[in-house]
């Protein structure tokens, strides 16, 4: 068996040094906390300075900013752009209409998701710069979810632990230092207004939101924020002797009246009330834990420093021995530790950014990207790794999301008198689909819901997902057959402009027929079908579009972009090869191996990598899988390149986009392509694929379930 106790924490993040590339969070789905060297968020406006924000962030913190005359607008103050399609003039939120730009940028802004605060350690009322910490080391405890930071800050020793509750949205902070004491050394409290930036926060309008004392008793303070239509609560509970002091506009700090300081932090969309926790084996703090003064005794049912870590311990050993591990100690490759640990710091970083009860942002619950809205074609490549990893429940979370946001899609597919319910691409919690040059246009994610349920359903063989996804099926396939439509010429299905597809790069107007959407709707549609078939359903369309679907487009040996783009290799190589994919991420059902290898070394031969995203990079390995060729899977998944760096927080870094200083596509992509290379396919009867025999290669795994297509 694999000692996974040992696999996990060989690969714990240390910082021994100031790292603006790599903070580290706490968080469990729902709620992250990001921190800095010093275990809070003191160096905020440095790591601002080096596009990394420190922000605690959650699934429920939204913000709409209003508009001029205090207004909201709706999708009904916009005007679309028309285009013509085979058989209608549809419109879309594309462009930015003259007289119409202020409803086009707000709806395209709003709601952004909030920073719900900042906590920070200050030295005599100052900011702490980076020059006064010294002697840092900062661990973050993987296997427990916890983070111990010690350093000296102006001859001071501090030793702080960070760490998240896992079932409510609750930091406990335990601090010791005699700084505390000679009162040199506060935490303070600091809340901006919302904002659609990458920092979710706005500094500069403190009028324009309140922060109230809602509730006050011994070492417990109750705080209201409220912005605009908006609010939410935190709660500050201290357990050891402690004042909190309104020092300025939206601002509290918090003094020790001896060398420690423990305390509780909570946040709540609605206040909290108190409710009883309870805990079915009781764990010991870590080594790393032996500095704590036993705090004074609480109720039963207040939730204390201690609780949280219980819960935070209890869970994270539930991640790491019940779902799936690799192990490649003992490989001679000397790229095999660093995989390693890409392998585990991504199951970390996704278990906490990525499995909350919303399809996540790209940059999880880091900081904003894209307005903190989330794109849905990427959710495949954020979660579709966790039934193959043993890990479905974590799934299932985000899956309700499409059940409760039907409505709105089926009013996004019949604003252009499609049938069935049409997924967007950008939305906040609304489900709006949010105006975009591309956005609004895009169509690869409209499968992705099948593709995800079919993962599921395959691994946990439950009878009642059939039946309570039943409805999302259908309404998906509805619509992919509405749009599809029939070209009389070819004897087949034509997926017609205006699109635009996985590959952003094209006009939408004379664009149709992209060669991975072609094969991802026939493969969508037959997994429909399947589903029809297991309730004793009859939907004989659905398998006579699937098995009718255009050819794959061909030039010259090679999958082009698109039908009719023979410069694919030429003025169209950037971005993501996404032909590649019909035989990767898909079975490739239609395609020609041959065909697909050709393709393959075109790409590796003409295009600009620097162009392409985190998740480039795994497909293409499970497409070297699927051709069989190993040591090419390994060498495309690991390249050296700007946009697929993982720094030492493990996080996917996005070099040359100052916008994305973290990718978690990048992490999930890995992952759903380790566990096809790790173990296998449908129909691949070879143990690891994805790794050469040559002895190179040790590879042991435990509970890795085989891709089912």
């Amino acid at each position: 068996m694999i000692n996974r106790y040992e696999l996990v924490n060989r690969h714990n993040p240390i910082m021994k040094d100031v790292n603006p590339e790599s903070p580290l969070s706490v968080g469990n789905g729902e709620f992250a906390f990001t921190v800095d060297v010093t275990g809070l968020q003191t160096l905020y406006k440095e790591q601002i300075e080096h596009e990394v924000p420190l922000c605690t962030m959650s699934q429920w913190g939204w913000h709409k900013t209003p508009a001029k005359a205090n207004k909201y607008y709706t999708m009904d103050d916009l005007v679309m752009t028309e285009y013509e399609s085979v058989d209608r003039t549809v419109t879309y939120a594309v462009d930015k209409i003259q007289g119409n730009e202020e409803v086009y940028h707000w709806l395209r802004e709003n709601p952004h998701r909030l920073n719900l605060a900042r906590i920070s350690f200050f030295w005599e009322d100052k900011e702490i710069t980076s020059d006064q910490i010294k002697d840092i080391r900062q661990e973050l405890n993987l296997y427990e979810g916890i983070i111990n930071s010690k350093f000296w800050v102006e001859g001071y020793s501090v030793k702080v632990t960070t760490v998240c509750h896992q079932e409510e949205d609750i930091l406990g902070i335990y601090i010791e230092s005699e700084a505390l004491l000679l009162n040199k050394l506060t935490v303070k409290f600091l809340f901006p207004y919302g904002s659609p930036d990458i920092t979710a926060s706005d500094w500069e309008k403190p009028n324009s939101h309140h922060t109230i004392v809602k509730k006050q008793d011994e070492n417990s303070w109750q705080l209201e924020r409220t912005l605009d239509q908006d609010s939410y609560h935190m709660a500050i509970k201290a357990e050891t002797k402690a004042e909190l002091h309104n020092t300025n506009m939206h601002e509290f700090t918090l003094r020790a009246l001896e060398g420690f300081l423990c305390f509780t932090c909570s946040f709540t969309k609605e206040q909290s009330s108190t409710k009883e926790h309870t805990f079915t084996k009781e764990h010991s703090f870590t080594k790393e834990l032996s500095f704590h003064k036993e705090p004074k005794e609480y109720k039963e049912d207040e939730l204390t420093f201690s609780k949280v870590v219980k819960s935070s311990i209890t869970s994270y050993r539930d991640f790491w021995e019940n779902g799936a591990i690799v192990d490649f100690s003992g490989s001679t490759d000397q790229r095999a530790n660093e995989l390693e640990r890409r392998v585990i710091l991504s199951l970390y970083l996704l278990k906490i950014q990525s499995c909350g009860s919303i399809p996540p942002q790209e940059t999880g619950l880091t900081c904003n990207s894209w307005y903190g809205k989330f794109h849905l074609e990427m959710h495949l490549w954020h979660s579709a790794f966790l039934p193959l990893w043993n890990r479905s429940r974590y799934l299932e979370k985000s899956l309700f999301w499409y059940q409760e946001h039907l409505p709105k899609a089926r009013e996004n597919a019949k604003r252009n008198g499609y049938a069935g319910a049409r997924w967007p691409k950008m939305v906040a919690c609304d489900a709006i689909d949010s105006p975009s040059p591309i956005a609004t246009l895009l169509i690869w994610q409209q499968p992705h819901i099948l593709f995800m349920l079919e993962l599921l359903y395959r691994d946990t063989k439950r009878e009642d997902i059939l039946r309570e996804y039943w409805n999302i099926v259908k309404e998906t396939a509805d619509f992919m057959c509405d749009f599809a439509k029939w070209n009389e010429k070819k004897k087949c299905y034509d997926l017609p402009a205006p699109l635009i597809p996985a590959q952003e790069r094209f006009n939408p107007r004379t664009t149709s027929n992209p060669t991975f959407e072609l094969e991802y709707w026939s493969f969508g549609l037959k997994i429909a079908a399947s589903w029809a078939k297991r309730l004793g359903k009859e939907k004989k369309e659905w398998e006579f579009v699937a098995s009718h679907m255009a050819l794959l487009p061909v030039d010259d040996g090679r999958y082009l972009s698109h039908e009719g783009c023979v410069d694919t290799f030429t003025h169209f190589n950037e971005d993501h090869p996404s032909m590649l994919l019909a035989y990767g991420l898909l079975p490739g059902e239609r395609a020609d191996a041959q065909y697909v290898r050709n393709t393959y070394d075109k790409i590796m031969e003409c295009w600009e990598f620097d162009t392409m995203w985190g998740w480039d990079f795994a497909f293409m390995a499970m497409t070297k899988v699927r051709l069989g060729d190993p040591s090419g899977a390994i060498d495309i998944l690991l390249m050296d390149t700007s946009k697929n760096s993982y720094v030492a927080s493990g996080n996917n870094y996005q070099r040359l986009r100052h916008d994305l200083p973290l990718y978690l596509p990048g992490n999930g992509s890995l992952l759903l392509a380790v566990a096809m290379m790790v173990a296998g396919y449908q129909g691949c009867e070879e143990e690891t694929p994805g790794f050469p025999k040559d002895g190179s290669w040790c590879v042991r795994q435990e509970r890795m379930l085989p891709f089912p297509y």
